[in-house]
C-alpha cells in the first residue's frame, strides 16, 4: 500500500488531492502545518508527499529539506504543490530537494500523471 501525505492548509487542496489519489491501494494522511507533516512523515515512513510552500508555521521548504536529511523518510518523493509559482520558486523547491514541482490550480489528471511517473510500483488510475 502506498502511503501519500498531504501537507497544505487548505482543505478544498487536500480533500481534491485525497479524492483524486485515494483508493484500496493508497492510503492518505493529512497535515495542516509543517511540524506536524514532519511528525506524521516520520511516524508512518511515508512514501508520497505533497508538499505546500506557504504553511503556517515551517515553510514547505524547509519541511522538504528536514524530510531529506532525516534517513528514516528521506526516500519518500516529495512533489511542492503550491501558488507560488513563478521560475525562481520552482528553482528553490527543487533545490530543497523536491522531486517534481506542480501549481496550483491544478488538473487532477496531472496530479495522477505526476504520481504514476514517481510511484512506478503502483499500477493503477491511468490504467
Amino acid at each position: 500500500m502506498l502511503s501519500v501525505l498531504i501537507a497544505d492548509d487548505e482543505p478544498y487542496v487536500v480533500e481534491l488531492v485525497r479524492v483524486t489519489l485515494e483508493d484500496d491501494r493508497v492510503q492518505v494522511f493529512e497535515a495542516g502545518d509543517g511540524h506536524t507533516a514532519l511528525a506524521v512523515a516520520e511516524a508512518l515512513a511515508i512514501d508520497l508527499v505533497f508538499l505546500d510552500v506557504h504553511l503556517p508555521d515551517l515553510s514547505g521548504l524547509d519541511v522538504c529539506r528536514a524530510l531529506r536529511a532525516n534517513p528514516r523518510v528521506a526516500a519518500a518523493r516529495i512533489i511542492m504543490l503550491t501558488a507560488a509559482a513563478q521560475h525562481e520558486d520552482v528553482v528553490r523547491g527543487l533545490a530543497a530537494g523536491a522531486d517534481d514541482y506542480l501549481t496550483k490550480p491544478f488538473s487532477p489528471v496531472h496530479l495522477l500523471s505526476l504520481v504514476d511517473r514517481l510511484m512506478p510500483r503502483v499500477a493503477w488510475h491511468l490504467e
